[in-house]
């Protein structure tokens, strides 16, 4: 296992993390994920613990705070042997404050959250989206009380827009609280905008990508083919509409590229994916799941090798498309303005 720092922190984390999205199997979305229970989990545990994956990422709204309750059991003991990184903001009860980045609800949706995990501190606590009716200067006052009270360790966020983020880290400055090092983003072959201004963003503020959906929404698994009916057992069925939107053909010209790199290598197309996201710039981890020991495995063979130069090369430009202004301009300016690398 290869291990980063996360963003401008002094913390360690392994490039590959594992999501607990499929713990629980609460509500319509988290049942297709779905239903690992807590001796599943526990085994599932292990084998990323023998592999040295040791960051396991969650949130409260995750099959309706059951993830959580599942990852807490199932780390039970070896508390000092595991990261914890979970997530909070979005709707969770129907209390008229039970949503959002204000004291009120961050202070008591974290203690609940610790209660859940079994644990008193959290390595890595993210904001789930940006609360645009909270001042920002309430949310960071309140993440600097948890932090000094030994609540929580770091903080970072998650699906901000670049104003967002950079708003918050001047108010930050500003005032002394902490400094977001982390920014949970959706990336991946088939979903390159993170490139465009977040990954510039975190490059020159030190804030580092935790990638979400990293074979976008399960449509990188080697299974959608052109001109192939979506396999009956596809969990796009149901979740589909919850994910970011992709075009057929778009989806259907990187997996021609995919297949052409796994023959060369021998890797898989969702290996060959992973891949690819830890050459990127920023990158500090991916979140990586699975619903059962087999896919698990095949998950960890992302690592250890390294694709080439040229197969990057070929991979960026079936991936590649137009950019929103006003990104494709700044391209032209490349001499001052050098897009990523």
């Amino acid at each position: 296992m290869e291990y980063r720092q996360l963003g401008a922190s002094g913390l360690v984390v392994p490039v590959l993390s594992f999501g607990t999205g499929t713990f629980g199997g609460k509500g319509e979305l988290f049942s297709a994920w779905g239903a690992t229970d807590v001796a599943e989990a526990r085994r599932l545990i292990d084998l990323c613990l023998d592999a040295g994956v040791t960051m396991f990422d969650t949130a409260d709204i995750y099959s309706k705070g059951a993830s959580e309750s599942i990852l807490g059991e199932a780390i039970k003991g070896r508390r000092d042997k595991v990261l914890i990184s979970t997530k909070a903001t979005f709707r969770f009860g129907e209390e008229s404050n039970a949503v959002g980045s204000s004291r009120f609800h961050l202070l008591k949706t974290v203690d609940e959250q610790l209660r859940r995990l079994g644990t008193d501190y959290l390595d890595l606590f993210q904001l789930h989206g940006f609360d645009a009716k909270t001042p920002v200067e309430e949310t960071l006052s309140t993440l600097d009380t948890l932090v000094r009270a030994g609540k929580i360790r770091y903080t970072g966020v998650s699906n901000f827009s670049g104003w967002h983020l950079m708003k918050s880290l001047g108010v930050a400055d500003r005032y002394g609280y902490p400094r977001y090092v982390a920014n949970q983003t959706y990336y991946s072959l088939i979903g390159r905008d993170y490139e465009w201004e977040l990954m510039p963003l975190g490059l020159d503020q030190g804030v580092g990508a935790v990638v979400w959906s990293p074979l976008g929404w399960g449509r990188l698994t080697g299974k959608l083919r052109r001109g192939q009916p979506l396999p009956s057992t596809s969990r796009l069925h149901a979740t589909a509409d919850y994910g970011p939107p992709v075009e057929d053909e778009y989806l259907y010209r990187v997996v021609d590229a995919l297949d052409e790199i796994a023959a060369e290598t021998g890797k898989s197309i969702p290996q060959i994916a992973l891949n690819w996201l830890l050459q990127r710039p920023t990158v500090a981890t991916v979140v990586v799941g699975a619903r059962n020991e087999e896919q698990l495995k095949q998950n960890l063979g992302a690592i250890g090798w390294n694709l080439t130069a040229d197969q990057v090369a070929r991979l960026d430009a079936a991936s590649a498309k137009t950019l929103a202004y006003p990104y494709w301009h700044q391209r032209g300016f490349a001499e001052r303005n050098p897009p990523p690398v």
